[in-house]
């Protein structure tokens, strides 16, 4: 609002004088009709943003917003959502269990718990999901950096397999280059992560194994919620033709949306990418297998 010169030489008094009105009876004019063009404009841009992220809540889309440059209150984001039926709606998918505690091997105590963290390389945190195929099922085993949340390892394992493969190169650990000290990788209880060879994997690279305490879930929290993520903005309603298929797609959500466009409200609505950038000094980011 203003009531200095708005058309040459013309001010707000001139104008209403030429007009035969108040300057009370334009600024009610105002106030009517400005703000009802200025929403139109944010509805305009809330759908275009609600269609393009499906699963993001008023929350998210007011974040997307702010880093366009508007200026909004998060509960008339809400109230715009909510009118124009944009609010996302979540589906309970069917979750196989898999993970089997039932096993011989040793189980380690969690060091996970209580661990504060400053940087990436501090704490991996691991878990296994299952995927319904077209013509089989199978698991994918990711590791997530706990600090930044990024995807940073992930492998494929088939239904017939009882642990994870043992070839190296199978591996769902980032191993290639030299690792920290201290660094720990925290994981369920579950047979694969338990077994020896993973155990002495985890030793040869100077990884400290934590594991989940009995009946849990808080503590693969961070895991357990990119599982949720991912069956719910990538895999639910999709049919994979084959392993392959999967691999590419899932492989592809993971390199350009989740770790590089998606907004996480834990991570001040930056990406994981951003977040590790702005931590880390412009750190390099290796690809999620």
């Amino acid at each position: 609002m203003t009531t200095g010169l708005s058309q040459g030489d013309f001010n707000i008094d001139r104008m209403c004088w030429l007009a035969g009105v108040s300057r009370a009876s334009y600024y009610r004019h105002w106030l009517d009709s400005a703000p009802r063009r200025a929403e139109t404009g944010l509805r305009d841009l809330i759908q275009k943003m609600a269609l393009g992220n499906a699963h993001y809540g008023y929350r998210g889309i007011g974040a997307l917003l702010r880093r366009e440059g508007w200026q909004v209150n998060h509960k008339c984001v809400l109230r715009i959502m909510r009118e124009d039926n944009l609010l996302c709606l979540r589906t309970r998918p069917f979750v196989p269990a898999t993970t089997n505690s039932r096993h011989g091997w040793q189980v380690v105590p969690n060091l996970a718990r209580g661990m504060i963290l400053s940087g990436v390389n501090q704490l991996w945190v691991a878990d296994i999901t299952f995927l319904h195929l077209a013509e089989e099922f199978a698991f994918l085993a990711v590791v997530l950096d706990a600090f930044s949340r990024r995807v940073i390892g992930g492998r494929w394992i088939r239904i017939s397999e009882r642990v994870l493969p043992l070839r190296p190169s199978r591996w769902p650990l980032p191993i290639a280059s030299p690792l920290p000290g201290g660094l720990v990788h925290h994981s369920d209880r579950g047979v694969q992560y338990a077994c020896g060879a993973y155990s002495e994997l985890l030793h040869l690279h100077g990884i400290q194994a934590s594991m989940s305490r009995v009946g849990n879930p808080y503590d693969n929290a961070k895991a357990e919620s990119f599982m949720k993520t991912l069956k719910q903005e990538e895999v639910q309603g999709l049919a994979y033709k084959d392993a392959d298929d999967a691999r590419r797609r899932i492989g592809a959500f993971i390199d350009t949306v989740y770790n590089t466009q998606r907004l996480h409200s834990a991570l001040d609505y930056l990406t994981p990418e951003e977040y590790e950038q702005k931590h880390s000094g412009g750190r390099r980011m290796e690809k999620a297998a």
